[in-house]
């Protein structure tokens, strides 16, 4: 019983009501000039063969049939005018169906009237309507409710077919559709850069300022502590401005945000990881100018990942870095020794390759259609990554990811 009167309480199921009842009343209009109802069923097919009125249909049936509680638009009916003749004929047939419809509606516009006279023949007035040559009598005013059920039925389940017609009819083509799951696409990647951009940026300033702070305390020089200090407010400031640029992502996903880091700026990463006590040789070959910005940006996250698993799984000991562009490619190698820890850097207290920074790496770097290789050899753990230049195509999701 429950499940029965709940569409009743429903508001939708009235404003679903309201859109029946509206070419309702065009149609009493035109009753009342002319009782030709064909006429104006043909006149349908030349106003919905006009653009717009997909539009102007299309917004009406998302405000009536499918009012949101949370103020979004229903995606399952477009608002848009026709850009095909098939969306065209499409608004054809919907409008004809709305006028069938309404002649349902004005049809059951009778039906409070004859509830009306059956009170009015419980009073012992006598009625003159469709319950005319009805014997007056107290009686009757139990019958009052009984034409009131089909009226409830024709609005509740009228309002369902109706919106179900409008989401055939009016609902987004095809190209639509796909340009709604490029957007879904492009939101999920967002989210995903999103978290290794937090996880990325974040983890190495907190691992930076670990080390740094443990480093000064055994150090007892305040020198060192002093350069200790300077670093770790340093590494915060930047990550403070990576994280606010994050949120201003978050807070107007349409707003540019600031430019993300590229490898020109790597050296403020090895002078962090020298400043921690690591010493660091790097050797750079090619011109860094060359590498697309999106190739930049991913190799800086990505060396900044790896220069973070060394500080926080073997400390500061000696880094290898080496950067060459070279053949259309980027290849990127970080080096250092092991520490003897129970697995390598990134990896955790886990095999090789289980942690978030390391499937992280691995995942910009397919994303740019390269590859990133971890290996222990040796006593040493290494890090290589193969970017390509050229020959890719990028997406619309890829240019988003990267700031575009």
């Amino acid at each position: 019983m429950h499940r029965i009167l709940t569409p009743l309480t429903s508001a939708v199921t009235y404003s679903r009501w309201l859109h029946m009842f509206i070419p309702a009343a065009a149609c009493s209009v035109w009753f009342f000039i002319s009782d030709m109802y064909w006429m104006l069923a043909l006149f349908a097919v030349p106003v919905g063969l006009v653009p717009t009125m997909r539009l102007q249909e299309g917004l009406q049936a998302q405000l009536l049939l499918t009012p949101s509680e949370r103020g979004q638009p229903d995606a399952s009916i477009a608002v848009a005018p026709a850009v095909s003749w098939a969306e065209r004929w499409r608004t054809v047939l919907w409008l004809e169906i709305r006028l069938l419809i309404s002649a349902a509606t004005l049809m059951a516009l009778w039906l409070p009237v004859a509830s009306i006279e059956l009170v009015l023949s419980a009073a012992g007035r006598a009625p003159e309507g469709l319950v005319e040559g009805m014997s007056p009598h107290r009686w009757n005013a139990l019958l009052a409710p009984l034409p009131l059920v089909p009226l409830l039925v024709l609005v509740v389940l009228g309002g369902r077919l109706t919106t179900a017609a409008a989401r055939w009819l009016l609902g987004p083509s095809p190209t639509d559709r796909l340009s709604v799951l490029e957007e879904l696409t492009e939101e999920l990647l967002e989210r995903n850069r999103i978290a290794r951009e937090l996880h990325d940026s974040i983890g190495h300033a907190l691992t930076v300022a670990v080390v740094q702070a443990g480093a000064a305390r055994a150090a007892n020089d305040p020198a060192f502590t002093e350069r200790a200090l300077a670093a770790i407010e340093e590494t915060g400031r930047d990550a403070l401005e990576d994280l606010e640029r994050v949120l201003r992502v978050l807070r107007e996903s349409g707003t540019p945000v600031g430019r993300r880091p590229t490898l020109a700026e790597a050296k403020r990463l090895l002078d962090s990881a020298t400043s921690s006590g690591a010493k660091v040789v790097t050797r750079v070959s090619g011109d860094l100018g060359l590498v697309p910005a999106p190739v930049s940006r991913e190799g800086y996250r990505i060396l900044q990942e790896s220069l973070t698993n060394v500080l926080r799984h073997a400390g500061p000991v000696p880094i290898r870095v080496s950067i060459t562009v070279a053949d259309g490619r980027l290849e990127l190698e970080v080096t250092n020794p092991m520490s003897g820890a129970a697995g390598p850097p990134g990896s955790g207290s886990g095999p090789p390759g289980s942690g978030s920074g390391l499937r992280g790496m691995r995942e910009r770097a397919a994303l740019l259609g390269g590859k990133a290789r971890m290996e222990s050899r040796e006593g040493e753990w290494r890090v290589r990554v193969g970017l390509p230049l050229d020959g890719i195509r990028w997406s619309d999701a890829l240019h988003r990811s990267s700031g575009r």
